[in-house]
């Protein structure tokens, strides 16, 4: 791919601007919304779609973590012992991702957003309770337990893993939601570069599962993330700002309903 098409560039650069949006909003890297529109609208193959993918979840991240740091909300505390377990596991997860054929990763990419579906709805529910408050677990071995499930998942899938480590920071750590979502941003400018970095270097040895035995060229991925991080800065500032602002439940609402239509694509429930 020497180049992009002028109505598929234009699909990049609104791709960008949305996933930026959510992503900035709710702790992800973007990548929940990237991956299923460039496999299922654009065509592209899983494994392309991922690195690319990684390369704008650095840049969402980033800017996300500036207005983060800008409300005191990022516990660096907690980020400081979570990253040392998500580097290292994220290069396994990496490992373990281009092991994988295509499609085989599509279905774990479907499964995967099952959890985060049924995730979502739960937190539905539990936001209209109050339970009072309980005391923070911030030692190493819960804060261990998040940045390897974080690293892990985000190498395999392609993602920045705030979609993982911010509920879990949550759920294990007890940190409060904005504090932990902005914490998860903090790690993945990290990890999420490094996960890039290393996926993309070795795309040109994985086999694109839709093409028989055609290699996967990391300059098409890099082409993509590049028509999709300037709006997806634009958007993750944006939306890293409304999550000091607006309640979330409507954007949850709107979230599951997305990553449902996505689920069902991925694991192939329409054909």
């Amino acid at each position: 791919m020497d180049s992009i098409p002028v109505v598929e560039l234009i699909w990049l650069v609104f791709l960008g601007l949305f996933a930026g949006a959510v992503g900035g909003l709710v702790g992800i890297g973007g990548s929940l919304i990237i991956i299923p529109v460039l496999t299922l609208v654009m065509d592209k193959s899983q494994h392309l779609s991922q690195a690319a993918a990684m390369i704008v979840n650095v840049f969402v991240a980033a800017p996300s973590l500036f207005r983060h740091h800008q409300a005191q909300t990022v516990r660096w505390d907690v980020m400081i012992r979570m990253l040392p377990f998500g580097l290292v596991f994220i290069l396994l997860g990496v490992w373990a991702s281009n092991s994988f054929d295509g499609h085989a990763l599509k279905k774990i990419f479907g499964v995967f957003l099952l959890y985060i579906i049924a995730f979502n709805v739960m937190k539905l529910f539990e936001e209209a309770k109050n339970n009072g408050e309980k005391p923070e677990r911030t030692g190493w071995v819960p804060i261990g337990i998040v940045g390897i499930i974080m690293g892990f998942t985000a190498g395999l899938l392609g993602i920045g893993g705030g979609a993982i480590a911010a509920p879990l920071l949550q759920r294990v750590c007890r940190l409060p939601l904005r504090q932990a979502i902005a914490t998860s941003a903090a790690v993945m400018c990290i990890t999420a570069s490094v996960g890039a970095w290393t996926k993309n270097v070795g795309l040109d040895k994985i086999t694109n599962g839709t093409a028989g035995l055609i290699p996967v060229d990391y300059k098409d991925s890099l082409l993509i993330a590049a028509c999709i991080v300037p709006t997806a800065i634009i958007g993750a500032l944006f939306g890293a700002k409304l999550t000091h602002i607006i309640p979330l439940r409507i954007l949850r609402i709107a979230f599951i309903i997305l990553m449902a239509l996505a689920c069902v694509n991925m694991l192939g429930l329409m054909s």
